[in-house]
């Protein structure tokens, strides 16, 4: 399946986002800092402060003119069924993008504290909505703080945009083709290694994976200065685990996390090396709540 991207590449470094911040065309800029915090006892759910963390760290200093966006607010729904990120009600997600100041016809630019995790997770929901272009700050806040560029603790007050999600804009899997694509296909597990192992399960109530998913920690994307690695060296990568053969059958690649966000970065490196990924929005923490579903344990893809 052919690329769905109205931009050359997915990723802007800060030299570039400068110089665009200073241009005619000055995209929009949205702060997603986020951390993944612990489950509420007995619930296997996040507790969802990890947005109030982000939220003191863009106080503290952001990029000048950006817009802090909540991810457990605004680029989810609230927990349930559907896991702990369950993807935004359209409606809700287009009023508070557009109170963010996003236009459909203006370019938006996302970042959070370096390694994108959370970054990715609106450059996909925002593609997935319909945004024709959205890139993400390679290296995130920590990129432009060593750069000496300019912070600023003001907090703006943006003129309305006028973006109308038209989701569906990205392809997306439910549990059953999930489990499909991991029998016959190509299902990437973007946790890291002793979660799909089954060694440990921090936040949900197994431990372990879907039977026949392949274990890619999401991380191994990322260079030691929390950049994403060059694009010829992300194709290796995918190469090795076996995406050119879904690409020559004409399918694509899926992915899936905890709960929908680091499979976003995921989905973003797969990009960055010229594949497009179908990501499960549910994820691990939909899939192991439902007893009917198998689970498989250990380092061996089964």
């Amino acid at each position: 399946m052919e690329k769905n991207s109205a931009v050359k590449s997915p990723l802007i470094t800060v030299d570039e986002l400068a110089k665009e911040l200073s241009g005619e065309r000055v995209p929009v800029l949205l702060d997603i800092r986020w951390q993944l915090t612990a489950p509420t006892a007995g619930a296997g759910r996040a507790t969802g402060v990890g947005g109030s963390v982000g939220a003191a760290e863009y106080a503290a200093g952001h990029l000048p003119g950006a817009v802090f966006v909540d991810l457990d607010e605004v680029l989810a729904a609230p927990p349930g069924a559907g896991g702990r990120h369950p993807l935004p009600d359209p409606a809700a997600l287009g009023a508070a993008l557009r109170s963010a100041g996003v236009s459909a016809a203006r370019p938006v630019v996302v970042y959070d504290g370096g390694p994108a995790t959370s970054a990715a997770r609106a450059w996909w929901v925002l593609r997935w909505a319909g945004h024709p272009e959205v890139r993400v700050l390679d290296g995130g806040f920590a990129a432009w703080r060593a750069a000496g560029q300019p912070e600023s603790t003001e907090v703006p007050e943006p003129a309305a945009g006028d973006f109308t999600p038209n989701p569906g804009r990205l392809p997306t899997l439910d549990a059953d083709r999930a489990a499909e694509l991991a029998r016959t296909g190509l299902l990437l597990d973007a946790r890291a290694g002793e979660r799909y192992r089954g060694e440990t399960e921090p936040l949900d109530p197994q431990a372990g994976h879907i039977p026949g998913a392949v274990s890619a920690p999401t991380f191994e994307n990322n260079a030691a200065d929390g950049r994403f690695r060059p694009a010829a060296e992300l194709v290796e990568r995918f190469r090795a685990l076996g995406a050119d053969g879904q690409r020559a059958a004409g399918k694509q690649v899926g992915v899936y996390c905890g709960s929908g966000v680091t499979a976003a970065h995921q989905a973003l490196a797969l990009e960055v090396a010229g594949y497009q990924a179908a990501l499960y929005p549910g994820s691990w923490s939909e899939w192991s709540n439902d007893p009917r579903r198998p689970v498989a344990t250990g380092a061996e893809r089964g």
